[in-house]
């Protein structure tokens, strides 16, 4: 029966002209390229809205009720802050790496390791560690997509944040350093700035 059917797809294709085939294989493939394109673009913005990171109910109970009346969602100049703005990179190719890493936390999601409140608690300082050290490793970018340093005006700010700004910036420190726990809730143990020096404590000395 295949036989049959590749003789007369092979019959019928040879009564057209080999370029008009080629047009038509073109159009066909430029067709398919750009539903691939569009429904990938659609895919990506789709899971960066807010709705689909509150999805479930670990997050909706958890980060994101603690995130409510914070400086990022609501204040006096209305420019709000939603997850994708903070937690994925705007460039084409760390996006990608992103949201391959998030397939790791909707495997956790599946399993249930933060199903519960008392789960979520257990696991709350390992998680921050990751967001911190991955802010640590780009120079808090995701910051940087809203809060720029050659856009801050020294002037509106206060002598003490002006200094300590400069003295950040002397010692080579990024944004996540200090301003870390405003918009989730701050976990026990080592902070951004602290991890750094324990870090440093367990690199054995040069011989």
């Amino acid at each position: 029966m295949k036989p049959r059917l590749l003789d007369r797809l092979r019959t019928r294709l040879g009564r057209h002209a080999p370029l008009s085939l080629a047009i038509v294989a073109s159009f066909i493939g430029l067709f398919v390229g750009v539903a691939g394109m569009l429904g990938s673009t659609a895919g990506l913005a789709w899971t960066n809205t807010e709705k689909f990171c509150t999805g479930c109910h670990e997050m909706k109970d958890n980060v994101y009720a603690e995130f409510k009346g914070t400086i990022h969602d609501s204040n006096r100049s209305g420019v709000r802050a939603t997850c994708s703005d903070c937690h994925v990179p705007r460039e084409f190719g760390p996006k990608m790496v992103r949201k391959v890493h998030a397939t790791w936390e909707l495997y956790g999601a599946i399993v249930g390791k933060i199903d519960t409140k008392e789960k979520f608690e257990q696991h709350r300082y390992e998680m921050a560690r990751r967001v911190w050290e991955s802010m640590k490793s780009t120079d808090s970018r995701e910051c940087r997509n809203c809060h720029s340093r050659e856009g801050m005006s020294h002037d509106l700010q206060s002598a003490k944040a002006q200094a300590r700004h400069a003295k950040g910036v002397a010692e080579g420190k990024t944004c996540v350093d200090c301003h870390f726990g405003i918009a989730h809730k701050e976990p026990d143990g080592p902070g951004p700035q602290e991890m750094s020096v324990v870090a440093q404590e367990k690199v054995p000395p040069v011989k």
